[in-house]
């Protein structure tokens, strides 16, 4: 039997140095772990990490493919059991609301029919506006799935929402949908 598929999606907040540890979990526990980084989270942390942690090659952006014909993000989207994406920014969930296909991650969102599952992080301030709740809602609306943000002391230095969930916990949710799916 093949292992299920997740497609890791990691966002440019300060929280993806958890999805590092995310990754390492979801290989743990017996999944095929491909990452898709954008350029934001590559800021924060490497591919490299990545890509050692997956054991997988990670995609950095659209026009990485370079071995084939087949465009990457395409063969990634239509291999996924879950499109996983942890964490999530403002700007990521106003594209996937939009269906902004402007790199990687987020065309690769617009293209699979796997669920989705998003997992926020940002200032609570990002989180509350209106604008953030409105897209979220919609996203919602479409059948995408959301594990937090949770409380607590954030990078920015301000006590509130926005923290990415715990990463046991995102592990967790990913396993229940997969178990559904």
């Amino acid at each position: 039997m093949n292992a299920k598929k997740i497609v890791l999606g990691v966002g440019g907040s300060i929280a993806c140095f958890k999805a590092a540890e995310l990754a390492s979990r979801l290989v743990q526990d017996g999944f095929d772990l491909s990452v898709v980084m954008t350029a934001h989270a590559a800021e924060f942390v490497t591919p490299l990490t990545f890509q050692t942690l997956s054991k997988n090659p990670v995609t950095t952006g659209i026009f990485d493919e370079k071995e084939s014909w087949h465009p990457g993000h395409i063969e990634l989207a239509d291999s996924a059991d879950l499109l996983l994406i942890a964490p999530a920014t403002a700007n990521i969930i106003a594209k996937l609301a939009c269906g902004i296909a402007d790199d990687a991650l987020t065309s690769i969102a617009l293209a699979t029919p796997a669920p989705v599952l998003v997992a926020p992080a940002m200032n609570g301030k990002m989180w509350l506006h209106p604008a953030t709740q409105e897209n979220t809602a919609k996203l919602k609306s479409r059948g995408v799935r959301f594990i937090g943000p949770a409380e607590g002391l954030l990078a920015c230095g301000y006590e509130g929402v926005g923290r990415l969930w715990d990463v046991a916990g995102i592990a967790a949710e990913a396993r229940a949908i997969l178990a559904n799916a």
